[in-house]
């Protein structure tokens, strides 16, 4: 239907209560949005309507490979929005990545929608999904996150891709010289501040309410959502937050100085025999994505967001110790089995003794300390304290940190959850077939796209997925989780014995009783930086 063309019923005047009113116009396949128009088409669910690959940004290539984010052009006529836009460059890292798009490139900056809005009108509530992968690897069109399930919780998804790797946090002193911010680096996340701009200019066409905004991500997308919420540039942007295993608390992705990233990074451009920026310019994608694979293999040059003076003025930690990020609802948390014991014991048979020993290399005189926290009597626990351990260095410390920061800064309320729902395996023989709720796994939940991945389901795994992703609807509706029918979430808040609510086939909130083994991480890890400092 053409979009200039209104039908009778929309454009029908109606008499209510002695006022007459113009019907609200509905959504159809075409979408007019600030660049031009768009024409999606129905879900795989008739109540969605999706649009895919909508340019948010100018394609970054050529002169614009490592410069914000720069104004879409306008096109005329109707674009299609029928596929999803390529990925971003990135090597094979995870295996369990499945993109659905067409290919990579470094035009890459495309944007979803998923809306089950029957009128422009509708003002639902909006979801924004940034994607995990270590900043180096991911898209918007994994199967496991398509927004259409989600979608029909009332709320408008949109997913987005941003630039990775070397092309996404490619620092360098000519880069830094020419910018007007003096920064480079962090284009990855300008890009995510790119996108929600778009949101709040469009999505309001697409059945959304532009000043209802929840950002959400997983890992890396995660540790993203904490730094949107710190950086001065996505203030306003967004009104909720969630979290999924992860944020810039910890030395997991740990923030270089602007200084530190160049210096990295120019040395990485002379190694490929680029002396200058124009050289490294001059570089095809592919070359420049081989060649910076294999340097991160070779002496573990990584590209990945710094304290650039403008996105990020400090770290993220020193913003919220002074209380000036973004006051807003957060909900956060992380899996039961995030790390494997195999990263504490190595090759060593997990056993108690085993425990004690790596006690003493990893904490040194603070060994007894942490088998107080992390305590075992048998070798099955002893597995299961390494596990913990690993799961805590790796990503739940700083997801704890992030949380507990958020609410002793403002006051705004705080939920928490702890993801026990281990997917089934496909097969008893896998050769990881004990690996619990692993990191990632709360993904297909959340989404409700356990059907995005062949496993023998069970009707606990969809009634989980069911309780998620009404939950993250509640919150992104009204900055709380609870709802008719579901239990009870309270907030995370010594009121409440810091509250954690425990998602899995008997879902229920009981107090924090780990909160020990974060605390003595947080007094380790703050002797270790005042003994760099």
């Amino acid at each position: 239907m053409n979009r200039a063309k209104i039908t009778v019923s929309a454009a029908t005047l109606l008499i209510c209560m002695g006022q007459t009113i113009m019907a609200a116009k509905p959504i159809g396949e075409r979408v007019h949005t600030s660049n031009g128009d768009v024409e999606g088409k129905p879900g795989t669910d008739s109540g969605v309507r999706t649009f895919l690959g909508i340019p948010y940004a100018a394609p970054p290539v050529g002169p614009l490979r490592w410069k914000p984010p720069q104004a879409a052009q306008n096109w005329s006529g109707v674009r299609k929005a029928v596929e999803f836009g390529s990925h971003c460059m990135q090597a094979r890292i995870f295996d369990d990545m499945i993109f659905r798009d067409k290919g990579i490139s470094e035009d890459c900056l495309y944007l979803n929608v998923w809306t089950p809005a029957t009128s422009a009108n509708a003002r639902l509530p909006v979801m924004v999904w940034i994607y995990g992968g270590g900043f180096a690897a991911g898209a918007a069109s994994e199967p496991r996150q398509d927004g259409t399930n989600l979608a029909k919780k009332g709320v408008v998804v949109v997913s987005l891709n941003y630039r990775l790797g070397v092309f996404g946090f490619f620092s360098h002193p000519e880069l830094t010289k020419e910018s007007a911010h003096h920064a480079s680096g962090n284009y990855g996340l300008l890009d995510q501040v790119a996108a929600l701009q778009w949101v709040r200019k469009n999505i309001a066409a697409f059945g959304g309410d532009p000043g209802k905004v929840t950002i959400f991500g997983e890992s890396a997308g995660s540790f993203s959502v904490s730094a949107l919420m710190a950086s001065p540039v996505a203030q306003g942007l967004f009104e909720r937050a969630i979290g999924e295993s992860g944020a810039f608390f910890s030395d997991t992705l740990q923030l270089k100085p602007l200084s530190e990233s160049e210096r990295a990074d120019e040395k990485f451009a002379q190694s490929i025999g680029a002396s200058s920026l124009g050289a490294l310019s001059a570089k095809s994608g592919s070359d420049l994505l081989e060649a910076a694979s294999n340097a991160s293999k070779e002496d573990t040059v990584r590209f990945a967001p710094n304290i650039d003076g403008y996105f990020l003025p400090e770290d993220v930690a020193a913003i919220y110790a002074k209380g000036k990020q973004s006051h807003i609802p957060l909900l956060a948390g992380w899996n039961a089995d995030e790390g494997s014991y195999r990263a504490i014991f190595k090759k060593d048979p997990p056993t108690t003794e085993n425990l004690r020993s790596h006690a003493r290399a990893l904490f040194g005189d603070k060994a007894d300390d942490f088998l107080k926290v992390y305590s075992a009597s048998t070798d099955e626990q002893a597995k299961r304290a390494a596990q913990d351990l690993a799961g805590d260095q790796f990503i739940a410390f700083s997801t704890w940190k992030w949380i507990g920061m958020q609410r002793e800064t403002g006051s705004s309320p705080v939920f928490r959850y702890r993801f026990e729902q281990a997917p089934p395996n496909a097969s008893a023989a896998e050769p990881d077939a004990d690996r619990g709720a692993y990191h990632s796994a709360e993904i297909e939940y959340v989404f409700g796209a356990l059907d995005s991945k062949k496993l023998p389901w069970r009707d606990e795994d969809r009634k989980v997925s069911d309780l998620m992703s009404s939950y993250w609807a509640n919150f992104a509706r009204s900055g709380d989780p609870n709802g008719p029918g579901l239990p009870r979430w309270p907030a995370y808040d010594p009121k409440n014995d810091y509250a954690v609510m425990h998602l899995n086939a008997n879902p229920h909130a009981a107090p924090d009783n780990h909160r020990s083994r974060y605390e003595f991480l947080d007094k380790v890890y703050a002797q270790k930086r005042a003994g760099n400092e």
